[in-house]
């Protein structure tokens, strides 16, 4: 860091860090028609069973490719990126990656610096840090399990109520509609 912005208030760093992420974000909007292709493929009844539990959306590869395509348009992919890097890294079996994959972890998404900082409390930062000093399975746990239930209680509901669901269900609703109206004709 350069010596005038070191005399900066901690304050005024933290907003500016946060003005970087929201215009870098601007002028790099990805192209998610190719990931709502991909969603083409999904049964109707995939479809709905997205609405029964979060974990249920997570589980299923289209429902995660369509939460993962809501996130990047509200540009807030970095929770999500965070919890399936935490996933991966619970499933590291080499305790020798232990510790690569916890730093690359740790600045990437919960460092001062992150650029894809996640929104956790100062004492969970600390102690996912202090967890660090020796890696192991679960010391992400408190981090990631903050992260999950943002997700569920915030940003899976603004899912379920955004344009991008309700235009897929009612794309679902008019292919059942479609089957069932189908097999009453051929029964007549």
């Amino acid at each position: 860091m350069c010596r005038g912005l070191a005399s900066l208030p901690s304050t005024c760093l933290e907003r500016a860090k946060g003005l970087k992420a929201r215009f870098g974000c601007l002028f790099q909007k990805p192209d998610l028609s190719h990931k709502m292709d991909k969603l083409s493929r999904v049964t109707p009844e995939e479809c709905m069973k997205w609405k029964e539990s979060f974990d249920r959306l997570l589980a299923n590869k289209h429902g995660l490719c369509a939460f993962r395509a809501f996130l990047v348009s509200e540009y807030s992919e970095e929770n999500l990126t965070f919890y399936l890097a935490c996933e991966d890294y619970r499933n590291t079996t080499s305790t020798s990656k232990l510790s690569v994959k916890a730093k690359k972890i740790y600045e990437e998404y919960i460092g001062s610096d992150a650029p894809r900082e996640v929104n956790i409390d100062h004492e969970t930062r600390a102690i996912t840090k202090r967890n660090l000093e020796q890696p192991s399975l679960s010391c992400f746990e408190l981090a990631q399990t903050k992260i999950y239930l943002l997700m569920e209680k915030d940003c899976y509901p603004r899912f379920l109520r955004s344009a991008t669901y309700c235009e897929l269900t009612r794309s679902m609703s008019r292919k059942i509609g479609q089957r069932t109206g189908g097999d009453e004709k051929t029964r007549k």
